[in-house]
């Protein structure tokens, strides 16, 4: 059907007339615009008269009257595209243009492309309130149906191309990988970020803080979150547990905003708290802010949110894999509760990459089994090839990771990448599994994915001292097997040799002593060692020298009596004793006349030990080689 559009001759009229006289004069089927001041594109004003476009349909043809009343003929919409009864044109045309072209439908009428099947709950509709076959179906349609489901979720189909049902919670397949081929689930985004848990349900490890009936996980259930320090290292779960309660908090009406401190401002701080008090003020809605990597932030800038967390402006959630008690505000601490994330178990790790491996269609084959019968996991239909994993590379990824979820994830998706693309020439062999129509990825393949090191280690951080701490106490306990592991994990990890050797020095004369005086000896060529050839080659030279340590007999006699020394000096009261006159050297005159080195007796002229004090008149009799009481 057309439409003609008349002139501003046509439109303006010098008497009022409402919308019915306009109605009456207009030629039917054209456009009419109302008196009065329009608005045109990007907002400007018309001039008068120039209202919003009306279209009224032409006259309609005489039909046969059905029980005494006129079948009404059918107008299409110029924006969406629906026909509807002539009278109704103009309000519909009002609503779709203010809607930005689309109009939701009342939830009790489904948009399809297709006929509905014979005895459906559609099939009884009017034809108006169904979209024509063949024409474009809006996304708007689909928002806020159905209490937030898609229609394929409300049992329907999703649309043109996808027969298959919506999938349904506990199969292991994530809503945003469920329908994509795995070319598209490797690309894009992580598979790490990708397969987060949006609930506490999906969350995997941490029991001894997350479990059931723990104090913070009742809290969380409950939308009770107070300020939190999440401490843990990388990859425990810290960002997906604010994640969680972010769509928890949301779906609660709670405000929630993500800063990073590795690239964030005094001044984004502050914007977020002054938004934050409007809210409060305004709404009586709570904010919780979440700072990943808190401990960048400097002392100055932790003390901003000092008053506000105290106030309850902002709930605080710091994200940290440093020691809280070096890296945050003491006075901030007490403000927060510190929840201590310990590394991901093997077993977590293993359930965390079997639930990957299902999200991407992957069959695991365990021992003994040939691919045409898989142990678990469904086959890769989207896939030009199957695609295999070994069950013993999904226990060695579990392994190697080291309790990093994003590692494991990371390094699974890189494996797979690399043989999809190298399977397409080179596919499984007979003697892989089966026959030559598959992708097998085994243990070589992950271990070749993971080509650094997975040992947990800052040189900077609380591990540096942990390690070095352990190694100093293996090696007074005489464990050389103790002592070379942790040799191992500091220098595998990066650790200056030249470090550890200055520590060897300081243990030869701590710990063994007097006991074999040959340890500083030891010690001193060792750090001489280490600094003219460097790492990897003075690994060995470092090695030996633990060894010798922790086999030699140890000795604290000399560090003790030090002590005791340093103990007495600090314990004493008023002007510290002079020293004897016999004792003082006398290189001039005046000082021999004052007494200085006056009956010092030179030891090397007698034969027999010589009774002389050495110490002041105070301390005479004293023994710092004995146990002192403290």
């Amino acid at each position: 059907m057309t439409f003609s559009h008349i002139s501003m001759k046509d439109q303006v009229d010098p008497k009022p007339r409402d919308l019915g006289d306009v109605a009456q004069h207009a030629p039917r089927g054209r456009e009419v615009r109302l008196p009065g001041r329009g608005v045109g594109p990007g907002g400007l004003q018309l001039p008068k008269g120039c209202g919003r476009p009306r279209f009224l349909p032409r006259p309609r043809e005489p039909m046969e009257p059905t029980e005494g009343a006129e079948e009404e003929r059918l107008v299409r919409c110029p924006v969406c595209l629906r026909e509807l009864p002539g009278a109704d044109i103009n309000p519909h045309l009002d609503r779709c243009l203010q809607a930005g072209g689309a109009e939701a439908e009342p939830p009790s009428k489904r948009p399809r492309l297709a006929a509905a099947p014979p005895g459906s709950q559609a099939e009884g509709q009017p034809e108006e309130a169904r979209p024509a076959a063949g024409l474009p179906v809006f996304s708007l349609f689909h928002k806020g149906r159905g209490g937030g489901q898609s229609p394929a979720a409300a049992g329907g189909r999703s649309g043109a191309g996808r027969d298959e049902a919506a999938v349904q919670p506990g199969h292991g397949c994530s809503a945003a990988l469920c329908g994509e081929s795995l070319a598209q689930k490797l690309e894009g985004k992580p598979l790490a970020e990708r397969l987060r848990p949006d609930t506490l349900g999906d969350y995997v490890g941490q029991e001894r803080v997350l479990g059931a009936q723990t104090l913070l996980r009742s809290l969380l259930e409950s939308h009770e979150i107070p300020s939190l320090i999440l401490w843990g290292p990388p990859g425990c779960g810290k960002t997906t547990l604010a994640h969680i309660i972010a769509n928890s908090s949301k779906k609660n009406g709670t405000r929630f905003v993500t800063l990073s401190a590795t690239s964030a401002k005094t001044n984004d701080v502050r914007d977020v708290i002054s938004q934050a008090q409007n809210e409060k003020r305004l709404f009586k809605r709570k904010t919780i802010l979440f700072i990943d990597e808190i401990h960048r932030f400097n002392k100055s800038q932790q003390d901003t949110f000092l008053p506000h967390v105290e106030c309850g402006t902002v709930t605080l959630i710091g994200a940290t894999t440093e020691n809280p008690s070096f890296q945050v505000n003491a006075a901030l601490l007490s403000r927060c509760r510190v929840i201590v994330l310990e590394k991901l178990s093997v077993e977590a790790m293993e359930a965390i990459l079997r639930r990957a491996v299902r999200s991407l269609g992957l069959q695991v084959l365990g021992q003994g089994d040939q691919h045409g019968t898989p142990a678990t996991g469904s086959s890769s239909k989207s896939s030009e090839f199957p695609v295999y994993i070994e069950e013993k590379a999904l226990n060695t990824l579990a392994y190697l990771c080291d309790g990093d979820a994003r590692t494991g994830l990371n390094g699974l998706q890189l494996a797979v990448q690399a043989r999809v693309a190298a399977g397409r020439t080179a596919p499984l062999s007979a003697t892989e599994g089966g026959a030559a129509d598959g992708i097998l990825v085994t243990e070589e393949h992950i271990k070749e994915g993971l080509q650094r090191s997975h040992i947990l280690y800052d040189r900077a951080g609380e591990e540096h001292y942990n390690c070095i701490s352990a190694l100093h106490k293996s090696m007074r306990g005489s464990d050389e097997n103790a002592s070379l592991y942790w040799l191992a994990r500091m220098l595998e990890g990066g650790e200056d040799p030249l470090y550890v050797a200055r520590r060897l020095v300081r243990f030869a004369s701590e710990d063994i002593g007097l006991a074999d005086p040959l340890a500083l000896t030891q010690a001193v060529a060792a750090y001489q060692g280490c600094h003219f050839i460097g790492m990897p080659e003075c690994e060995v030279i470092l090695a030996q020298c633990v060894v010798y340590f922790a086999r030699a007999p140890k000795s604290i006699e000399v560090y003790r009596a030090y002590g005791n020394v340093k103990e007495c000096l600090r314990m004493h009261t008023g002007p510290l004793p002079p020293v004897p006159l016999h004792l003082r050297n006398a290189p001039t005159r005046l000082m021999k006349n004052l007494g200085y080195g006056k009956g010092y007796k030179y030891n090397p002229m007698y034969k027999e030990p010589v009774e002389q004090d050495y110490l002041p008149e105070e301390l005479k009799g004293t023994d710092f080689f004995k146990e002192r009481k403290s």
